[in-house]
């Protein structure tokens, strides 16, 4: 059976558990993995402009032993200049698994449906799988278990913030998102992430208040207040979240040993502030070296070499 990461709706906490642990071990030990994908090769499908998730993919699989090769968004031209059909069967023949980027999450379904080889969900506009789990990562090594942690997220109620409301309710924690009400996240996915926390007994509660929100936190997360291809609506949004802010009054809310996150790119002075991202609390540089650990562990994953 083909393993594709798409969503981490499909995880289990046993296999996040692993990739956490996997993902330790390959930081720790990085040169017993130097051939572990030796003649395997990688494939990078972005319709979206990416630093983090191009770089973590691309050199985390050179690091591995394995090729790659990226595809910009002007070659492939995904469901215009091909098919996504035919685009996922020719690609399944000449590689062995692929990251795709892409705006619409039905895209990367039907690209996973007709594929043989895996499929990564590197970011779509339900989603960011990767994200998240190199973010749970960073909170298991600095903080230990999320079932043991109160994170706030403040922000948007965008693709990062679904995929961390599962990768909490999967495993455990209090998660609470702050977010204007006009931008909170998906109700559907939260009434599917409530459900799955019957079982981890996660807590998952969205506000308006950023106050409450960060009341005795561990973790502080948040975003980009205007996403990808939501550029038309900045005013509007700049407007709406002015009292979202992550700086150095509001911080004073969250424990005093808190960590502060952040997915980047950053938009200093907007979501968060300079004295904030670059101070005693940020985690947001380790976060993001974080990417290239936990994209390493990933793809031993799921070309079955661990």
């Amino acid at each position: 059976m083909i393993r594709h990461f798409l969503s981490l709706k499909y995880t289990s906490a046993e296999q996040l558990n692993h990739l956490i642990k996997l993902t330790a071990a390959i930081k720790d030990k990085p040169r017993d993995f130097r051939k572990a994908l030796a003649n395997k090769t990688v494939g990078l499908l972005f319709e979206k402009p990416s630093l983090r998730t191009k770089a973590a993919f691309y050199v985390g699989a050179q690091q591995l032993g394995a090729g790659a090769v990226y595809f910009s968004p002007s070659e492939v031209q995904l469901g215009k200049r091909e098919a996504i059909s035919d685009v996922s069967h020719a690609l399944s023949r000449f590689i062995d698994l692929v990251v795709l980027r892409t705006f619409s999450h039905e895209n990367i379904l039907k690209f996973a449906r007709y594929s043989s080889i895996p499929i990564v969900n590197g970011l779509s506009d339900l989603y960011h799988p990767t994200q998240a789990l190199a973010d749970i990562f960073t909170m298991y090594e600095l903080k230990g278990k999320l079932s043991k942690l109160k994170a706030a997220y403040v922000g948007d109620g965008n693709n990062v913030c679904h995929s961390l409301m599962y990768a909490f309710s999967i495993l455990g924690g209090d998660l609470r998102i702050a977010s204007p009400k006009k931008y909170q996240p998906s109700k559907s996915i939260l009434k599917e992430a409530r459900h799955f926390s019957r079982v981890s007994g996660a807590k998952i509660t969205v506000t308006d208040s950023a106050q409450s929100a960060l009341n005795g936190a561990d973790v502080v997360y948040t975003d980009v207040w205007t996403s990808m291809g939501k550029e038309k609506e900045s005013v509007a949004r700049k407007k709406a979240f002015k009292n979202f802010q992550i700086n150095d009054k509001i911080l004073k809310k969250a424990k005093g040993n808190c960590i502060v996150m952040h997915c980047l790119p950053a938009h200093r002075g907007e979501e968060i502030t300079d004295s904030v991202i670059d101070g005693k609390h940020s985690a947001v540089f380790l976060q993001a070296e974080n990417r290239l650990h936990t994209a390493k562990a990933l793809l031993v994953y799921l070309l079955g070499a661990k």
